[in-house]
């Protein structure tokens, strides 16, 4: 701090810490807080008033629809019974559709037999169906079940569509005065209630009932993933079914690839970097260095579905090996779970090698051949001189690489194509922009961010890295 202020001036070190400190609060603190307040407050839909907020609207609009019917009835001969709407019948009735029968009375739906006044004189609306007081709320999975009339004390009301029109639209309009009183109550009691909730987060965890035969069950249980998971806790049965916790599953899942991916460019990159750094030449290490960066130069999305032309039925690859009559059928390698590691490892192989180089550059070599006059072998002086000095490097390329891994979305959903089990970042959309249920996709969002941050700690006391060691990365 003392350096800076002589080196700087009060003015300028005060402007660099605001701008620091502005930098922080838009772009990483105030995004979290958002996104932590939606994580933690129940989906809209989801609550009681919501629910009887819809049952209102279903109301409404049955008794909208029925209107559109009730003149055609009005019109329609008494002694059918039918409604004065379009038929195909030529001396019966009036029907509301076209029906299968020959001089019977109006029908509200295609119907084989013949229609009296007793009947339905309305075809099936949905929303008259849904118009019901007996409707269930929104609860956890595996709790009892609740119904807002219920609960709440209102008359246990329906459209019966057996009824004249008139005692029809009666009947959902009063389902519309008693909703709409309900959800004014409720709205205020809601309201006045804790807004805040862990029920979200829940979701990640909650189980969710796999349907499948017999058969296909013992089938399944032989699949050595499905054991794990079964030691895990994540798969298990219950009454003769199958129950997996499928948020975990995926996110888990997702983790362990992310993981084996990380590793995988660790392996195939700290050569490079040494190659780069202690073991190649001036001018060769600048080849290297181009061979490295002249891809990159290329946007990553254009990148990735250069991909797809390797490995497609018809791609590069399947060519050349049904060219050369190695293969009949092409392989399918949007199949494969290693063609996603291989390419994400591609995508972001320089995020592992620059700050390995970066750190490894700054070794004495001559503390290298002090090792080598001493008799270590290549392998010790690995372990004991260079990766103990490039430790930082190591540390800040894995970080980097797991975590732009974790986070991956379009690798895994360009290469795949959905042939392959999502990843979690591809379930968090999913959650966002499919199924609109922005609240689940929020803490889903927050906890893995969480989970994450765990895991770099985690690795960082593993590795015995501290935050300052990473000033050794330029």
């Amino acid at each position: 701090m003392k350096d800076l202020v002589r080196g700087y001036g009060r003015g300028l070190t005060a402007l660099f810490f605001a701008a620091a400190l502005g930098w922080g609060l838009m772009l990483i603190i105030l995004p979290q807080l958002t996104m932590l307040e939606r994580a933690v407050t129940a989906p809209a839909r989801q609550l009681d008033s919501s629910i009887a907020r819809r049952v209102m609207l279903d109301a409404g609009t049955c008794i909208s629809v029925l209107g559109t019917y009730q003149p055609a009835e009005e019109e329609a001969p008494a002694e059918t019974g039918g409604l004065a709407i379009p038929s195909m019948g030529g001396s019966s009735g009036g029907m509301a559709v076209p029906s299968m029968g020959g001089s019977s009375g109006g029908m509200a739906v295609p119907s084989m037999g013949n229609a009296t006044a007793d009947q339905a004189t309305r075809p099936y609306i949905l929303q008259c169906d849904r118009a019901t007081t007996h409707t269930r709320l929104v609860r956890d999975t595996g709790a009892e079940a609740e119904y807002l009339d219920t609960l709440y004390g209102a008359p246990s009301l329906s459209v019966d569509d057996s009824l004249p029109l008139e005692q029809q639209i009666a009947q959902a309009e009063e389902i519309a005065d008693v909703a709409r009183a309900l959800f004014q109550r409720l709205q205020e009691e809601e309201a006045n209630a804790f807004p805040y909730t862990l029920d979200n987060f829940e979701t990640l965890a909650a189980p969710r009932l796999i349907p499948m035969s017999a058969e296909a069950r013992a089938e399944e249980d032989q699949l050595f993933s499905n054991r794990l998971l079964s030691l895990a806790g994540l798969r298990y049965e219950q009454d003769g079914q199958v129950y997996e916790r499928i948020g975990l599953v995926t996110l888990t899942r997702t983790i362990v690839f992310a993981l084996m991916a990380t590793a995988l460019a660790l392996v195939l990159c700290y050569p490079i970097a040494y190659k780069v750094a202690l073991a190649a030449p001036p001018k060769q290490a600048l080849w290297l260095f181009l061979g490295l960066i002249i891809p990159y130069t290329i946007v990553e999305l254009m990148r990735v579905y250069a991909w797809t032309t390797i490995i497609d039925n018809q791609g590069l690859i399947n060519s050349v090996l049904s060219w050369a009559g190695v293969i009949s059928d092409p392989i399918q390698f949007k199949r494969f779970p290693g063609t996603i590691f291989l390419v994400i490892v591609y995508t972001y192989v320089l995020f592992m090698v620059f700050p390995i180089y970066n750190v490894m550059s700054t070794l004495d070599k001559n503390q290298i051949e002090a090792a080598k006059d001493l008799g270590a072998s290549a392998v010790r002086v690995h372990r004991r001189v260079i990766i103990p000095h490039s430790k930082p490097g190591i540390a800040v390329g894995c970080i980097a690489t797991f975590m732009l891994s974790a986070g991956a979305f379009s690798v895994p959903r360009i290469i795949s194509r959905g042939l392959q089990a999502e990843w979690f970042s591809q379930t968090i959309y999913n959650k966002f922009f499919e199924s609109e249920n922005s609240n689940v996709g929020a803490a889903y969002s927050f906890g893995y961010t969480l989970i994450c941050f765990a895991l770099v700690a985690l690795f960082m006391w593993a590795m015995r890295t501290r935050l300052k060691d990473f000033a050794r990365v330029q």
